[in-house]
């Protein structure tokens, strides 16, 4: 009986102390749990806060980089200010040349050099004066045109008409150039309507120096066959009327009774040079402002 009470107190010791131990294993395993899940929480408010630190940042440099990116649109003020700039130039240079054309048709003639023909460029809108006859048998005509108002009867600048051109013999060169006569109304264009104003023999007239032009946008193409000219191709007229490349117009002087009038020069060149300055410096204007508005709402970001 001794041997067995002692025993059973060993068991029981033994029982005891498993139970303790388990315990204690129970409530370590429960701390480090515990622990790693409070470390864990603590790591994440961390890394979160980390996290939401640098994508503020990244989205700060993001917004700071896309600014900067949209500085090329100050290109687009900068350039509509350079084009209007030019502009200016351009219309400086424009009156220029009209002035310096308009002040060769006010100089006094010249008598026409027998090299015209390699001259026509530096010679264009100067006065020359020449000799000889018309050839009235193989006119041109070069319509419509309207009356130059600064030319003849009031009645007929409303109505339209023709440029007549004549082969002239000029005694200063030895050969043929061709003549603008003036302007006739349409329902004289044929030379049957004016024997009055069909001039014979011998003359002496004086003119104004012309080149050739480029068809305009809206022109019907010439029609030799039908001699019907829409613009001055000096070129394939002279071929035509069988005369030098040479085209003068007759001044007003040279108006007969009966006749085309003359004096049809007209010194224009096409000048819309102020309205593209308005163009691009309005443009200037408003790409500038939209520029300012928007780099000054960018800054507040």
């Amino acid at each position: 009986s001794g041997l067995g009470t002692r025993q059973f107190s060993v068991r029981m010791a033994k029982a005891t102390v498993f139970s303790q131990s388990a315990a204690f294993l129970k409530l370590l395993t429960c701390r480090i749990q515990r622990g790693f899940q409070c470390g864990s929480a603590q790591q994440f408010r961390r890394a979160g806060r980390s996290q939401w630190y640098s994508t503020k940042s990244k989205d700060h440099k993001t917004v700071e980089q896309s600014d900067k990116k949209k500085l090329w649109l100050l290109v687009i003020p900068a350039t509509t200010f350079c084009l209007g700039t030019w502009q200016v130039f351009r219309l400086q240079w424009k009156l220029k040349l009209i002035e310096e054309m308009e002040k060769k048709t006010r100089q006094a003639p010249v008598d026409l050099p027998n090299d015209i023909a390699e001259r026509l460029s530096e010679m264009e809108y100067r006065r020359v004066r020449l000799r000889g006859h018309f050839d009235h048998s193989r006119e041109l005509w070069m319509w419509p045109r309207m009356l130059n108002s600064r030319m003849g009867s009031s009645g007929g600048r409303n109505e339209p008409g023709a440029h007549i051109i004549t082969p002239f013999y000029c005694e200063e060169t030895g050969g043929q150039v061709l003549v603008n006569r003036g302007w006739v109304p349409k329902i004289r264009m044929n030379p049957e309507t004016r024997h009055q104003g069909q001039v014979e023999g011998h003359i002496t007239l004086t003119a104004v120096v012309r080149t050739s032009e480029k068809r305009p946008l809206f022109s019907p193409e010439n029609d030799p066959e039908h001699n019907h000219w829409s613009y001055k191709d000096v070129e394939n007229m002279a071929k035509v009327a069988g005369t030098e490349p040479v085209l003068l117009d007759a001044d007003a002087f040279t108006t007969v009774p009966g006749g085309p009038i003359g004096g049809q020069t007209r010194v224009t060149l096409r000048n819309e040079h102020l309205q593209y300055i308005f163009t691009w410096y309005a443009l200037t204007l408003a790409t500038g402002y939209l520029f300012t508005r928007f780099w000054q709402k960018a800054k507040r970001r």
